[in-house]
């Protein structure tokens, strides 16, 4: 569906791939679901800004993002990523004191334009976990959580969104 400006007509929409720190842990347990509201609330404070679909995988993020032409995709990254590390440190204040470089995210993201291939990308992004938890259970791969030092298993990790 095509969405308008006053002079623009456009259907903009990305498959936006956002990764942590080092791939650190932060995603899970704790504050897997907490991220996911914040990116959540951030994508709908920008107007005509709309999420159609997200999924938090072991090491990384894929959301699905309407963005409209009067933003660039780096300067709506930027935003995203510098208000939701706040907005993390702000919510989990103790973090700070592992994490006292204060930054969540790596320096860069993937982005790829849809086009017409939306179903594809939803249907891509709806089944990455899934693809991740069974070649996690091909590996017999176990994490360890950050603030319980317990070793966790990819598939007892509650899904995002």
């Amino acid at each position: 569906m095509r969405k308008s400006l006053s002079h623009t007509s456009y259907r903009c929409k990305y498959h936006i791939v956002i990764v942590p720190k080092y791939r650190r842990m932060i995603i899970y347990n704790k504050l897997r679901a907490d991220i996911g509201v914040i990116l959540r609330q951030l994508i709908e404070r920008k107007p005509d800004c709309k999420l159609l679909e997200a999924e938090a995988c072991p090491d990384h993020i894929h959301m699905l993002v309407e963005i409209p032409p009067k933003y660039s995709v780096a300067q709506f990254m930027g935003y995203l990523k510098s208000k939701s590390t706040l907005m993390i440190f702000e919510k989990h204040a103790n973090m700070k004191y592992k994490f006292g470089n204060r930054k969540v995210w790596a320096r860069g993201y993937f982005a790829d334009t849809v086009g017409k291939n939306e179903k594809a990308i939803r249907e891509y992004i709806q089944n990455q976990l899934a693809e991740d938890k069974l070649a996690d259970e091909l590996n017999l791969k176990e994490y360890i959580d950050p603030f319980t030092g317990e070793k966790v298993k990819v598939s007892d990790l509650p899904r995002l969104f």
